[in-house]
């Protein structure tokens, strides 16, 4: 048992937090974007034009799907460690890149570039947690991402507003364009992501290999020298002999295409549905909402900033609540907990739409299912997705998971004015709280538990 061996948790901490990294630029990136629109529009004459509005603001995620598309590649090639730091200095380049220059064009090509850093970044980072943390602290640790994904969020909802020069109500697009903020501020805004991108740049090069990806490649020396670190010597003699014995087992030659295999879809599958269901659980129209649904409530500009700033703390605040439970209530417990409790949520806030209700009671509703989905789903299909794909395909099927999470929330950030404008706002709800309960039907049936148990029984209990 892993509890008789002495772990070396600081040392496996440290791992985690320096791949996780990405999470915190992701979470800038996602979020700084917002603050800076009100003044990059005005400054590239886009405010007349809501396709290049659109694009402006999706144009990450078209990069986060072609660093998806080649991530598995490219991790399968080269290891772990190798497109980390590539992704943090594409992270440095794109940060500066973005605001340095004058033309939209310019400014595109960097957003689009980022995004591939995070394509790249949120494969490979989960992976390279779960392959190097031992079994009972794994879902803990695979956790830490998103973590940093809400550390980044309300980081960069706390820099915009310390860069923003106040703006005077009713102020002028030309106003705005020729002020500090529509000349410089938001260039600094994109900037100040470079000194989080450079820390994790840094400590990358202060992080070992994947020890599992290095037996796969026969360097099972260096390997055990990892795992000895991590665990001592008899940790490392009995993970080195599982993960040999499971490369032993499977074909390191097989096509990229045995992914579809008989044997492998349904595990395939259950990637898929997880990283789709994360985005289309419906939370992004939580957070389109929350600014119209707080200002019902009462407040006024100062508590719109207040209502930004809350919804990041609420949203870290319960993940940091997951990172704990994980490991103790299990991940197919948490993910039955959100499905379940994000469709009576939006059950009860189609309700209060549909009966015109405003104020605290909305508010509250608001802020328990950004609550629930930081506690549940936002950690946990990370975690999951670690952990489900046998080491031979593990980055392959990562690729494609990752590419299926990126193309779902591209979808919907495109469709959902559509639904909205089709349905109202009472009937999108409803429509999520269908998907749902459509997800909690799935994960009852299909989900195995995977608490406790090392990537090599994961991995012999999933394939048949």
């Amino acid at each position: 048992m892993e509890g008789k061996i002495s772990i070396n948790k600081e040392y496996v901490l440290f791992l985690a937090v320096t791949a996780a990294m990405w999470g915190l630029l992701f979470g800038y990136d996602w979020v700084v974007i917002g603050g800076a629109k009100p003044f990059y529009e005005r400054y590239f004459e886009i405010t007349s034009s809501p396709t290049w509005q659109g694009i402006a603001m999706s144009s990450a995620l078209f990069g986060c799907l072609i660093g998806a598309s080649f991530a598995g590649w490219f991790t399968d090639r080269f290891g772990r460690k190798i497109p980390l730091l590539f992704s943090a200095f594409l992270f440095i380049f794109t940060s500066l890149g973005t605001g340095a220059f004058n033309s939209f064009s310019s400014f595109m090509f960097f957003r689009i570039l980022g995004g591939v850093a995070i394509g790249i970044a949120s494969n490979v980072s989960p992976v390279y947690i779960a392959e190097i943390a031992p079994a009972h602290m794994r879902g803990k640790l695979v956790a830490v991402n998103q973590f940093t994904i809400a550390f980044g969020v309300l980081a960069a909802q706390v820099v915009n507003m310390m860069i923003a020069e106040p703006v005077p109500d009713g102020a002028s697009d030309l106003v705005i364009s020729g002020s500090w903020n529509g000349q410089t501020g938001w260039r600094w805004m994109f900037w100040a992501c470079s000194v989080p991108a450079a820390v994790f740049f840094i400590s990358m090069w202060f992080v070992p290999e994947s020890p599992r990806w290095l037996i796969k490649e026969g360097r099972t020396g260096k390997a055990s020298e990892i795992l000895r670190r991590i665990g001592g010597k008899d940790y490392a003699e009995r993970e080195s002999s599982e993960i040999s014995r499971t490369v032993l087992l499977s074909d390191s030659s097989l096509p990229v295409s045995h992914i579809f295999s008989k044997s492998l879809s349904p595990i395939l599958i259950l990637g898929i549905f997880l990283a789709v269901f994360q985005q289309w659980c419906g939370i992004n129209v939580i957070f389109n909402y929350a600014e119209e649904i707080f200002t019902s409530a009462g407040y006024g500009i100062s508590g719109t900033l207040f209502n930004i700033v809350l919804t990041g703390t609420v949203s870290l605040f319960f993940t940091v609540v997951s990172m704990f439970l994980v490991d103790r209530w299990g991940r197919k417990g948490l993910m039955l907990t959100g499905a379940g409790g994000l469709a009576i949520v939006y059950i009860a806030m189609a309700a209060g739409y549909y009966l015109s209700i405003q104020g605290t009671l909305m508010l509250l509703l608001v802020v328990t299912a950004i609550g629930i989905y930081g506690l549940t789903l936002a950690p946990i299909v990370w975690v999951l997705l670690s952990e489900i794909f046998p080491n031979r395909i593990r980055g392959q099927a990562m690729s494609v998971a990752t590419m299926s999470l990126w193309t779902a929330c591209l979808i919907l950030t495109i469709t959902f004015p559509h639904l909205n404008r089709a349905f109202g706002t009472s009937g999108t709800f409803s429509v999520y709280a269908m998907i749902c309960i459509a997800g909690f039907i799935f994960i009852f049936r299909k989900l195995p538990e995977t608490k406790g148990k090392s990537l090599e029984q994961i991995e012999n209990e999933l394939v048949k």
